[in-house]
């Protein structure tokens, strides 16, 4: 039997941050692994996701690490990073993705893709900073759902919900998921793909392995790691944050907060536009909903993509990373 071959494409999630094991990390993607198959051994796995990735990282870095390894299954979950710097612009993440699911639709790999919670609101940061890293974050989400739909990618929808506010799932730098955490998403994510006919082994158990970690080793990361990743990201994007601030405050005290909304609504629009058409792929109705969810936050997913609550218990097997 040919064994699975399953690669992650993305970020710090995809890498694991938050779901320790041994000197590194593991993660939702390499807890999925082994349910993709009956037998765990039957599965190749290979994380490729590189904490602090873009966009654009995935499509010329890891997109041709997998693509000679040519994967069955693919995972790519990115975007929240592409927020958090000054440099965002929703044009370079639509094209960047669409070359990315359209590389992996070509060689006949399933994709697996995911939307996100919005940085701001994870971290609880005052309204007027959170609301443009929300803008970013729908803005993103949106051109996710139009290219999940146009390559036929298995969707998860994890941009909001119950379980984004149970802060058990959460690690203390409340943007990555805890061991828990990481174990719901993959839980979600074989139910997804149990039900596209993707994965036949067992469900990931939802149970974590390990004790949670103590509130003084939660505490000594963020003065340690954690401080460091807040310094990277606030010479990056501070500045420009305290702008849109300003804007957003400007805007909301004239009365005139929608434009905001209406401003990032023709942008998502006008970055699927430009992308180049491929044959039936839809993306004139998927351009009508970009509309509708880049100002209201109301993300067009197919029911029986919204079906991500199942779960069960199975010891998780051996999985190749690197």
């Amino acid at each position: 039997m040919r064994p699975v071959r399953f690669v992650a494409l993305g970020d710090s999630l995809t890498e694991g941050v938050g779901d320790p094991a041994g000197d590194g990390w593991r993660g939702w993607a390499a807890l999925l692994a082994p349910s993709l198959a009956e037998h765990g051994d039957h599965v190749r796995f290979t994380n490729l996701a590189v904490s602090g990735a873009q966009t654009r990282d995935v499509l010329e870095r890891q997109t041709p690490a997998a693509l000679e390894l040519r994967p069955e299954l693919v995972s790519v979950v990115i975007g929240v990073n592409d927020t958090l710097r000054r440099t965002f612009d929703i044009h370079a993440v639509a094209a960047h993705l669409d070359q990315v699911y359209a590389a992996f639709a070509r060689q006949g790999a399933t994709l697996l893709t995911a939307c996100l919670p919005d940085p701001g609101a994870m971290l609880r940061l005052p309204a007027a900073l959170a609301r443009p890293l929300a803008r970013r974050q729908r803005a993103v989400n949106t051109v996710v759902h139009a290219l999940s739909e146009r390559y036929g990618a298995v969707h998860l929808h994890a941009a909001d919900g119950v379980w984004i506010t149970d802060r058990s799932l959460w690690s203390a730098d409340r943007l990555h998921p805890g061991e828990r955490g990481h174990r719901q998403l993959a839980v979600r994510c074989h139910a997804l793909l149990t039900e596209a006919g993707r994965a036949t082994g067992e469900p990931p158990s939802p149970e974590p392995e390990f004790p949670a970690p103590t509130r003084t080793a939660s505490l000594w990361w963020l003065a340690t790691a954690g401080t460091g990743w807040v310094v990277r990201r606030c010479n990056d994007l501070l500045p420009q944050l305290l702008r849109l601030a300003a804007d957003e405050l400007h805007h909301r005290a004239r009365g005139t907060g929608a434009r905001l909304d209406l401003r990032a609504s023709a942008a998502v629009s006008a970055a699927l536009a430009a992308l180049p058409e491929a044959p039936g792929d839809g993306t004139e109705a998927q351009r009508r909903h970009a509309d509708k969810d880049a100002v209201g936050g109301v993300e067009a997913v197919p029911a029986q993509r919204r079906r991500t609550d199942r779960c069960a218990v199975l010891p998780e097997g051996a999985v190749e990373t690197v």
